[in-house]
């Protein structure tokens, strides 16, 4: 592939400064997976020492942005950028990131690079999530409402079942493409499916029967999440990546930076996944050191021109802008 759309990190950073900022620590990297998991136990252990509908609704927003943590996992592991020892970003970024969420980073790496390669272009396999903003305040109510409410989280799973059975091509840009079933057996079937589903599904029955020690309801929370708030937390997430930038073609605009503060780290903005613009200049930077990688290119001025938000909440108001 034709490297065409990622900005020049020896532009802003010097030999020196990038090979420190790739530093990859395995400590650091079971920390923060571990701080994920932290916060997901949080969310079970307020609903079942406080049950109470608020307690509730409050367990599923954390679930939500925590699961959106999950993918972040995934998708730093699928880098390999998480842990310095390989085995360790394949089996956390299989385990405690993507199986919980039903999916697997080993069929996301090969897909995700296609997007940093192409990002903003019609190759981009991700365009689709980001196109058709700005969307109009109704417009935009509408996708948030559907997005809680589960009707997207229904069409998703859908989707998301129909790619591990090999009926639809694996995509996370909302245009998942046919796969010809003509001279497929049911034997394929079967070896597919389970090849496909077996991590996922033993994922969650273990996150089930952990559980249960406590009471089999609380499983439900996860799944009200996944539907609902987690939906809603990948939007918001995907609008400010990469939506309503100056010039899609162009690598040193066409990702955002987003400053974001505890609330919007808890739900948008998980392992420093705001600082988009860095993770698209150098991603093989772990999320630990995107911060310090943030203020070595804003010094050197980097951000005089680069897309940089001040928060999601000034993301969501571009974003109910009238349509241009």
């Amino acid at each position: 592939m034709k490297s065409m759309n990622i900005p020049d990190a020896s532009r802003f950073l010097s030999k020196e400064q990038q090979k420190m900022l790739l530093t990859r620590d395995d400590f650091k990297g079971l920390a923060t997976v571990l701080y994920v998991w932290f916060w997901i136990c949080v969310a079970f252990a307020i609903s079942y020492f406080y049950p109470h509908v608020l307690t509730f609704v409050l367990a599923v927003f954390i679930l939500g942005g925590q699961q959106l943590a999950c993918s972040v996992i995934m998708h730093d592991t699928s880098h390999k950028s998480l842990f310095k020892t390989s085995w360790m970003n394949d089996f956390f970024g299989r385990w405690l990131g993507g199986f919980p969420v039903l999916s697997d980073m080993l069929r996301y790496r090969p897909y995700h690079v296609k997007h940093h390669v192409h990002t903003g272009l019609e190759d981009d396999p991700d365009i689709n999530l980001v196109t058709g903003y700005p969307a109009g305040k109704k417009s935009l109510m509408r996708k948030i409402s559907r997005d809680l409410s589960g009707i997207t989280g229904v069409k998703t799973t859908i989707a998301v079942f129909m790619m591990h059975l090999d009926y639809l091509e694996f995509d996370q840009g909302n245009n998942p493409q046919k796969i010809d079933q003509s001279g497929r057996s049911w034997g394929k079937f079967f070896s597919t499916a389970f090849h496909n589903l077996k991590g996922p599904v033993i994922a969650n029955v273990l996150l089930f029967l952990i559980l249960s020690l406590f009471d089999p309801r609380l499983y439900v929370l996860w799944i009200v999440a996944y539907f609902t708030t987690f939906q809603f937390c990948v939007r918001v997430r995907s609008i400010a990546e990469h939506s309503m930038v100056d010039d899609r073609q162009n690598p040193y605009v066409n990702t955002r930076t987003t400053y974001a503060n505890w609330l919007e780290k808890m739900l948008f903005a998980p392992l420093n996944v705001n600082y988009h613009l860095e993770h698209h200049m150098l991603m093989g930077v772990p999320c630990y050191n995107l911060p310090k990688m943030h203020r070595l290119i804003k010094e050197e001025g980097f951000y005089n021109n680069g897309t940089l938000a001040n928060g999601y909440w000034e993301i969501l108001k571009k974003a109910s802008l009238a349509k241009a």
